[in-house]
């Protein structure tokens, strides 16, 4: 994904920053626990098609954990 593109895109719920996640082509919002897919390249930014995060993904991916790159 173009990182201009993804510097410039926010959760449609919260407006908080988003983390792109390569392996599974999609963007997190811990903020909201929810995960857009990207398909094809491109980021589906509806709500509606977003998934829940679980409780293992939020906490791996919550700040201030050690060894995150």
């Amino acid at each position: 994904m173009d990182k201009e593109l993804l510097a410039m895109l926010v959760c449609p719920l919260c407006k908080g920053k988003l983390k792109y996640r390569r392996e599974a082509e999609e963007l997190h919002c811990l903020f909201d626990g929810l995960a857009y897919p990207v398909r094809d390249g491109i980021p589906v930014m509806l709500p509606e098609e977003a998934r829940a995060l679980d409780v293992d993904e939020k906490l791996h991916e919550s700040p201030g954990r050690k060894g995150e790159a």
